[in-house]
């Protein structure tokens, strides 16, 4: 089996297409900051926040066309056609004590093997150090795996681990804002140095996980009270009035017939999706995730059918036309309901 790090023309090829359909999902991504170099000979761990799912590897797999190795839940591996898939992906399993079976949690000491190898060829890994999403404007505790990776890999090699803070404009609502920070690398070598020998393991993690702690909450809007965040949110909002809606509903008013077109157009999509959406997505973090999956495998498709129709019924110019109204037309659809929601 390839490894993570050997190049792949297939998947660089792919990356375009699917770095594409991410930014689509998005009205806009920005960026702030920097990526360290890839050729300094040091060895790259991404820590990013986790608020929305897949959307969060796909945004952090924005910052670079070059491959970064994640990993995933160890159950969406469990069938040998879908591992196969995902390693081909630059995925692999990271089990939970509390979510899957005995084998799979033993499996990641082979995961942090790999990861090891990847990070020694030269290939970032990009972890949620959090350990699962969570749509909060908050941080959960950082899991220990975040330490060991990066204690492990700097006793070989020097090493450093790059805070990545994600602001989503909404969660649920399709096609938002996304704001990316890339925060101060941490120097993995020098801040191992800087602990006292005699210390232990466990105590010397809790100090890397909540030096991250502490760096992630800097790059996002953070609302550090769990127990009383929704009233923080609230007070948050009120010092802080939405704008009159009447320009939105003015804009909706006057750009309902192109939406109309654009419904039509890309039906077969948002009605899959959003039956998707509210019969089989469970968490509603996960409906952007299927929203973009929908758009991903179908949107091509789709402009085909929508090509093959125009040239058999209407001339080339025609046809031409057809194709254009169609392929923002996902796109537009969501825009327009975004402009008629409350904010």
């Amino acid at each position: 089996m390839r490894e993570f790090w050997d190049k792949d023309g297939l998947y660089s090829f792919l990356r375009y297409y699917v770095d594409f359909t991410t930014r689509r999902s998005y009205r806009r991504i920005t960026v702030e900051g920097k990526l360290p170099p890839d050729n300094d000979g040091v060895a790259t761990i991404y820590a990013a926040n986790h608020t929305n799912t897949l959307m969060d590897a796909l945004v952090v797999l924005q910052l670079r066309h070059g491959g970064t190795l994640f990993g995933a839940r160890a159950d969406v591996f469990r069938k040998p056609a879908i591992a196969h898939i995902l390693h081909f992906l630059k995925m692999l399993p990271l089990a939970r004590h509390n979510r899957d079976k005995a084998e799979e949690v033993a499996h990641n000491r082979i995961s942090f093997e790999d990861i090891d190898r990847a990070l020694a060829h030269g290939l970032p890994f990009c972890l949620f150090p959090e350990g699962r999403h969570r749509p909060m404007h908050s941080l959960l505790p950082m899991r220990r795996g975040i330490a060991t990776l990066a204690f492990k890999s700097a006793s070989q090699r020097p090493t450093r681990i790059v805070p990545i803070g994600i602001d989503y404009s909404d969660w649920f609502h399709y096609r938002g804002d996304a704001v990316v920070r890339i925060g101060e690398p941490l120097d993995v070598n020098a801040f191992a140095a800087g602990i006292p020998a005699d210390t232990q393991d466990s105590d010397r993690d809790a100090l890397l996980q909540d030096e991250m702690y502490g760096r992630l909450s800097s790059l996002i809007f953070f609302l550090p009270d769990d127990e009383h965040y929704e009233e923080a949110l609230a007070d948050i909002r009120a010092s802080h009035p939405a704008p009159a809606r009447w320009p939105r509903i003015l804009l909706a008013a006057v750009t309902f017939l192109f939406w109309l077109v654009s419904a039509v157009l890309s039906a077969p999509l948002w009605v899959l999706a959003e039956i998707l959406c509210r019969r089989m997505v469970k968490d509603p973090a996960f409906q952007n995730t299927a929203r973009f999956g929908v758009r991903l495998i179908l949107w091509p498709l789709w402009a085909l059918i929508w090509l093959i129709i125009g040239l058999c019924t209407m001339p080339l110019w025609g046809a031409l036309l057809l194709l254009a109204a169609y392929l923002p037309s996902y796109s537009l659809f969501y825009d327009w309901l975004n402009l008629v929601r409350n904010p």
